[in-house]
């Protein structure tokens, strides 16, 4: 074989093997994402929870005024 074929062979099984790699990893994200998405993240707490915020109706102005004085 000459040196050219020798180093296309090689190219061909990196890039193959790179291929599989990545399609295994893409799948593997895949099922990590389904699993949590069929967990329930926002129920309600159990137990003797208790509500610590509760919101403060302000007038939308107030809260630009707060927006741009504190610059978030």
């Amino acid at each position: 074989m000459t040196h050219l074929a020798r180093n296309m062979k090689d190219l061909i099984k990196v890039l193959i093997v790179f291929t599989i790699c990545t399609c295994v990893f893409y799948f593997a994200l895949r099922l990590v994402h389904e699993e949590y998405e069929r967990q329930h993240r926002y129920d309600p707490p159990g137990g003797s929870a208790v509500k610590v915020y509760q919101p403060v109706e302000q007038q939308w102005t107030d809260r630009l005024s707060i927006f741009f004085r504190l610059g978030e």
